[in-house]
């Protein structure tokens, strides 16, 4: 009887230090599908995914991809045709949103138009019933948290979109939730304060240390935000990894051509080469990929824009190059992006830094070659 009164108490304790060590979010099979007439849509295709506590974690992908879904799916207000979900742990697969310990914050913003700043991030609090001084404690840290001081008794129709997006976040926050849920809030703002906020949305995710999945289909958001990020296509994930790594060493011909600007090469081994492999496209030059195929082999090999010079005279052998003419010139203040047509057919897209008077830019109909180090390139893994 002793041992069993001494081990009844630490139970709770035991299963609140399980909670903390396990994931923030586990997807483990989870499928949704659709019925629209006679047909079956199928929206999410039986995704596994793990998101450790404490990380910004991007759901990455073009419409109708499967992104929302899944985040709707976290959030409770989906339903999964198929697969668990786990919250800290926990199951909470037919659990409702109302009884998970996660917040969202919408594009629209949803505030109360005829509530103060103050009013809209304490309404949470005020259902709870928790007492006057502990509702202007923790709103007032939220205020703080999101720089909003000065503003407690301003109506949302008087502030910016940042501001009201800043508004909308408090007041998910205050309640500290597990994990804060995102989908595209940054949507309706424009580009120069869509880029600021980027960077206030990664120091309030740092400053408060909890878990944010973000939903976009913005490239640029995703790789500047997100520790890690999940690009989403038809309802799949192609590729899961750090920004780095999904920007450098794509995966997938979808990932390569979806994040940022890539050129796509296809070529026949020519030759081995060292390590490597030489695909030789006659007069128009010869590329220098880091594969282990045979001569005879088909490889695809991708090299992101920025990686490429353009010379009037043909590189030395160690280099990757193509022959090709200029087709269009455009001009972007610190960068002019090139489209050159290489003698092979290749459409290639080069980006280059005005670091020098405009004066000595290439210009359409010039004859160039385009030059990049072997190891700019990666090949990409064919299916």
């Amino acid at each position: 009887m002793a041992a069993t009164l001494h081990e009844t108490p630490a139970r709770p304790a035991a299963d609140a230090a399980a909670r903390a060590d396990a994931p923030a979010i586990s997807l483990e099979g989870v499928a949704k599908t659709y019925r629209t007439g006679h047909e079956t849509v199928t929206a999410v295709c039986g995704i596994d995914l793990t998101i450790p506590q404490g990380e910004f974690f991007s759901l990455l992908g073009p419409s109708g991809c499967g992104k929302s879904t899944t985040m709707r799916m976290i959030a409770g207000f989906e339903e999964p045709t198929a697969g668990t979900v786990r919250l800290a742990g926990q199951d909470v697969t037919h659990v409702p949103p109302n009884r998970r310990d996660v917040n969202m914050v919408f594009q629209s913003y949803a505030l109360f138009p005829h509530m103060t700043v103050f009013d809209n991030i304490a309404f949470g609090l005020r259902r709870k019933k928790l007492s006057e001084p502990e509702i202007r404690q923790r709103v007032g840290e939220m205020v703080e948290l999101v720089e909003l001081g000065g503003r407690e008794k301003t109506r949302p129709g008087r502030l910016s979109g940042g501001q009201q997006q800043r508004v909308a976040l408090a007041r998910a926050l205050v309640n500290r939730p597990s994990a804060l849920l995102l989908d595209e809030p940054l949507g309706a703002l424009d580009l120069k304060l869509r880029q600021s906020m980027q960077i206030e949305l990664k120091r309030i995710q740092r400053d408060i240390g909890i878990t944010f999945v973000y939903v976009t289909h913005d490239q640029g958001e995703a790789l500047t935000m997100s520790d890690r990020i999940a690009v989403l296509n038809q309802g799949i994930i192609e590729q899961l990894g750090a920004p780095a790594e999904i920007y450098e060493r794509p995966a997938t011909r979808f990932t390569a051509g979806f994040i940022g600007t890539s050129n796509l090469l296809t070529g026949t081994v020519a030759e081995r080469r060292g390590e490597g492999a030489l695909l030789d496209f006659r007069e128009a030059g010869r590329v220098i990929a880091a594969a282990d195929a045979a001569p005879g082999d088909e490889i695809d090999v991708t090299v992101r824009p920025e990686k490429i010079t353009l010379a009037a005279e043909e590189p030395s052998a160690e280099w990757s190059r193509l022959r090709g003419t200029v087709t269009e010139v455009v001009y972007l203040g610190s960068t002019t992006h090139y489209t050159v047509r290489a003698d092979n057919g290749a459409q290639i897209v080069v980006f280059r830094q005005n670091a020098c008077d405009a004066s000595a830019l290439s210009a359409r109909g010039e004859k160039v070659w385009l030059a990049w180090r072997p190891e700019s390139a990666y090949v990409l893994p064919r299916p």
